[in-house]
């Protein structure tokens, strides 16, 4: 009889320790020392294992007029980048340079070196660089705004992992998770508001990837459009319905996915539907979701500080619009619930006598109607005959 054997996986400590010395093998197996390199024949010398001999060392930086470049570069961050698994070469972007000693950089400050890359990235990447211009940031640039972000600023060329999935054509989740550090280098106010949200907490916290990052509200490259616009704010509703009437994501939650519809059919969202149908671009002073609920402070509606289901809180909030607003004033709002026996039964009841009622009327009137004129008929053919 044979036996069968089921093994169990090895502990999480053995797995790390596997990794580990798998990626320590890859770097000594990466590394080159100068000497070697120098030896090498001049077609290898711009491979990436002959810039990696020098440039893997410790504190190697470029001296830019008063400032100082950091150029090491890490050989495992490296191999782990896109550029490396697509085997993009160093000499692909760094074209002026095809042997030791490099030819002098005639920058004189940090940025106009990285000014100096900024059509590099348009050799592979010609869709995102062709549609940039359209984005608040480069449009910023245009001005005169050189520390506005570039590629590198964003993407670090040398350690940017993978962002849209090959199969999958979307967001990766590391980088879907890492958004919002990159943001943070020029939004860093904006950033530390947002990961204490109950959005940001959840993604930057939990890992939870179902919630929103940066770029699903402002978009990227082209998509990226001044959300202090009349027209970023009218498009608020629509832009919060891509994940609130998401029922795959909703379902999860027990979060109703009929919150547009309950706002739309309200005063605020009926008005403000309307004026942003005739007039986009025109501000209004009707309430849109952020008003309530926050932009990067969004919070849970059941926080006892600032949660907006507790009626203290949001009265506080309707004061905003309405100074007169009394302890009362939220009681009209239905908290995007539909009217039923548990929520609002008395909005429900009288629903429900009106949806009998008229078309109770109504239908006994054309009943009547139509039975009238069938005795008038029958009438008629009594007298005729």
């Amino acid at each position: 009889m044979r036996l069968k054997m089921k093994l169990a996986p090895p502990p999480f400590y053995i797995t790390s320790l596997i990794l580990g010395l798998g990626l320590l093998i890859y770097a000594l197996s990466a590394y080159t020392t100068p000497a070697q390199a120098a030896a090498q024949p001049l077609q290898d010398k711009t491979s990436n294992d002959f810039c990696l001999a020098c440039h893997q060392g410790d504190d190697i930086s470029l001296t830019l007029g008063s400032e100082s470049l950091p150029v090491t570069i890490n050989p495992i961050q490296f191999g782990l980048s896109v550029h490396a698994e697509e085997e993009i070469a160093c000499v692909d972007c760094h074209t002026n340079i095809s042997d030791y000693p490099h030819p002098d950089v005639k920058e004189k400050s940090v940025r106009s070196f990285s000014l100096s890359f900024s059509e590099t990235c348009k050799d592979c990447h010609e869709d995102q660089y062709i549609s940039a211009p359209d984005s608040v940031h480069e449009k910023a640039f245009s001005t005169g705004d050189e520390n506005s972000p570039l590629c590198a600023d964003c993407h670090n060329p040398h350690t940017q992992a993978r962002i849209i999935g090959k199969e999958s054509k979307e967001l990766t989740i590391g980088a879907r998770v890492h958004v919002p550090q990159t943001c943070e280098k020029c939004h860093s106010e904006n950033y530390e508001t947002y990961k204490n949200s109950v959005h940001g907490n959840a993604l930057t916290e939990e890992g939870n990837v179902d919630v929103p990052t940066c770029t699903d509200c402002h978009g990227v490259h082209n998509d990226i459009k001044d959300p202090t616009t009349a027209t970023f704010r009218n498009n608020t509703p629509e832009l919060c319905a891509n994940c609130h009437d998401n029922a795959e994501i909703m379902n999860k939650y027990g979060i109703s996915t009929n919150v547009l519809e309950t706002y739309v059919a309200d005063f605020h969202g009926t008005n403000v539907k309307l004026f942003g149908d005739q007039s986009p671009d025109e501000t209004t002073n009707k309430a849109v979701c952020t008003d309530c609920h926050g932009v990067h402070d969004i919070a849970k509606v059941n926080n006892a500080e600032t949660g907006i289901a507790l009626r203290e809180n949001l009265l506080i909030k309707c004061q905003r619009c309405h100074p007169d607003a009394t302890a009362n004033f939220p009681d009209a709002w239905m908290s995007h619930y539909e009217p039923s026996p548990q929520h609002y039964p008395i909005v429900f009841y009288v629903n429900l006598f009106y949806k009998i009622m008229i078309p109770g009327i109504i239908g006994g009137m054309i009943f009547f109607i139509i039975t009238d004129i069938y005795r008038r008929m029958v009438n008629r053919k009594k007298g005729a005959k």
